[in-house]
Formats: structure tokens, C-alpha cells, sequence
């Protein structure tokens, strides 16, 4: 399990020093805590997934809107910098615990089967598309990249 895991990975960062690592860990830790205490059962290990993604997820987020944020600042955005270094770090971490993400090419057959399945043929039926996509990707694949690519599909 992903949680037994991180118990073990925050003790050597612990022992390495290293802030970022033992912080993200904990972090994280957290997370299945809480997530542990709503579901009131021990997690699965596809529900330790959901929350390390949930948590990437955040860190993406994150990222974009500092960078949003520093293109609009008009004096230095040094401190944005050190923000979106720190968040890329910590996503970095957190991928680490993550499957594999899926290519285009592998999420476009995925997509071409899943419209030839449904006989989709507008945009009223890309949330059809987009979930069996997500159900045959298993995690692999990023639901903002399949949208794009059913969207594309569906308009041509």
C-alpha cells in the first residue's frame, strides 16, 4: 500500500534532511488520514491513488495560477518563483507515487474507440466519451487531456 509506503519514505527523508521531500510526505500522509477518517475504512490502494492525484492535482493548479499571477505583476516576481519552484518540487514528489501517464496516441485510440462505442457524433455526447475513456485508462490518463482530445474528435 502506497500509505505504508510514504511512513517508510518520510523516516529516511527525516534522516536525509530533506525539507521538501519530508514536508510533501507528511503532507500527504495527511491526506490519506483525513481521507481515511471521511471513508471510515481502512483505503484501498486505488483510493491512496485518488488522493495522491487529488493532492497532484492541487500542485498543478498551484503552479498555473502563480504563473498567472506573475504575468500580471508589474514589479519582480521573485517570490512568485520561489512559490512555483517549491509546488513544482512537491509535484514532482507526488508523481512519483503515480502510474504512468498514458500517451496521446495511446488516449486517442482510447478515445476513437470509445466515440465508434457510443455512436457519439456531437459535443452532447462527450461526457459519454470522456467516461468510458477514463474507465478503460484506469488512472492513466489526465481527465483535462481526454476532454481536449474527445473535443477535438466530436468537432471534426
Amino acid at each position: 500500500m502506497i500509505a505504508d509506503k510514504i511512513n517508510q519514505k518520510i523516516a529516511e527523508a527525516l534522516k536525509a534532511k530533506d525539507e521538501t521531500r519530508l514536508s510533501t510526505l507528511r503532507m500527504l500522509s495527511s491526506a490519506f488520514n483525513y481521507e481515511f477518517i471521511a471513508k471510515q475504512h481502512k483505503l484501498s490502494e486505488e483510493e491512496e491513488l485518488r488522493v495522491v492525484r487529488k493532492e497532484a492535482k492541487k500542485r498543478k493548479d498551484a503552479i498555473e495560477a502563480f504563473k498567472m499571477a506573475q504575468g500580471k505583476q508589474t514589479t519582480s516576481g521573485t517570490n512568485q518563483d520561489g512559490r512555483i519552484k517549491q509546488e513544482q518540487a512537491e509535484l514532482a514528489i507526488l508523481s512519483e507515487y503515480l502510474p504512468a501517464q498514458m500517451g496521446d496516441e495511446e488516449i486517442e485510440k482510447l478515445v476513437v474507440g470509445a466515440i465508434s462505442q457510443t455512436d457519439a457524433s456531437s459535443m452532447g455526447d462527450m461526457g459519454k466519451v470522456i467516461g468510458i475513456v477514463m474507465a478503460k485508462a484506469g488512472g492513466k490518463a489526465e481527465g483535462s487531456k481526454v476532454a481536449e482530445l474527445v473535443k477535438k474528435k466530436l468537432s471534426i
